[in-house]
């Protein structure tokens, strides 16, 4: 039998300064800088402003975090996902979305008090009262990252054929601009909060898309859902929901679907034993912070949502290993 020790509980009493210096190299431009050649601690010290020891001592972290690494000629370099989407004005940097939850930081340690609060949840949790100017700060933060998101639902979905799409909760319009890109002949619809499209509409013409998506302002809880499609796609809000309102939106779906469509389903699912992945239990724990009543979801739940609704051929598919699961379930012909 392996010793037991304290390794991992110190390990996990730390982890929030890992974030910290995940941020401090964003807010400092660590990445970009070394992309652009400071391979040295000198180098880096004099692109950041950083004195060296601090510049030292920073790397040095990056280093054992593996967000940095040194090549054969010994001089820093980036690690691959850290140049790929954190070199400022790279076609993919995430910076923003990185950090999207650091002001939330304060609020994780206050976690106790929260879990032991009786106050009942609301039904759109951080989406109560939302303004225009609160969601277009939103989705600039997460359209890069809902960008690469389409982009693979196209790679691995085949959509040839398809009239129209909705997109339920749809944000920027990521799902759908990608789509009508990829697929000729396709529309879509992007139904969300009406602030929410304001801000949709906005990437809509800055991607040229005007002509083939629309969007329609509801609650896709309580309103009706468009009509006229033969595909629907809900993703990256599953777990600001329970699980009455998941099955209320995709049974809504599955009547409002023409004979013959199909829905997609892409959230952050647990196992169908209900242990892990963390980053879904995660984000099902994060919505006390909202106070909402969502939660984390197994992806055996959502295919009962599935076939609860009435859609047949159901299945789950992994979109993101251990993050994201794509449900899918066709509506009879």
């Amino acid at each position: 039998m392996d010793p037991v020790d304290t390794t991992r509980l110190q390990r996990l009493a730390r982890a929030f300064t890992e974030s910290a210096v995940l941020y401090a190299a964003i807010d400092l431009e660590l990445f970009t800088h070394v992309s652009a050649g400071a391979g040295s601690i000198p180098d880096i010290a004099a692109a950041t402003g950083m004195s060296e020891l601090n510049a030292e001592r920073l790397i040095t972290v990056a280093l054992a975090m593996g967000l940095l690494r040194k090549n054969d000629a010994d001089r820093i370099v980036n690690a691959p996902d850290c140049e790929k989407y954190l070199v400022k004005g790279g076609p993919r940097y995430a910076g923003p979305w990185m950090t999207f939850t650091r002001p939330e930081v304060p609020r994780w340690f206050e976690l106790t008090e929260k879990l032991l609060d009786p106050t009942p949840p609301t039904e759109l949790g951080m989406y109560d009262d939302l303004t225009v100017e609160r969601a277009r700060s939103y989705h600039a933060a997460t359209y890069s990252i809902g960008m690469g998101a389409g982009r693979r639902f196209c790679r691995q979905v085949d959509l040839t054929g398809r009239r129209r799409m909705m997109d339920l909760g749809g944000g920027s319009g990521a799902y759908s601009i990608n789509a009508v890109q990829r697929f000729e002949g396709l529309e879509a619809v992007v139904f969300d909060l009406p602030p929410v499209t304001v801000v949709t509409q906005e990437y809509l013409a800055e991607n040229e898309v005007t002509d083939r998506v629309t969007t329609l302002g509801g609650d896709f809880i309580n309103d009706p859902l468009p009509s006229g499609c033969d595909v629907a796609v809900m993703a990256s809000n599953l777990p600001i929901y329970n699980a009455e309102n998941i099955q209320k939106v995709v049974t809504k779906a599955f009547e409002a679907l023409e004979p013959g469509g199909e829905m997609h389903l892409i959230g952050e699912t647990l196992d169908s034993d209900g242990i892990g992945p963390l980053d879904a239990a995660l984000w099902g724990l994060a919505e006390i912070h909202y106070g909402s009543g969502g939660r984390a979801h197994s992806d055996a739940e959502c295919i009962g949502y599935f076939e609860t609704a009435g859609f047949v051929d159901v299945a789950n598919h992994e979109f993101v290993p251990n993050t994201l699961t794509r449900t899918f379930g066709r509506k009879p012909a």
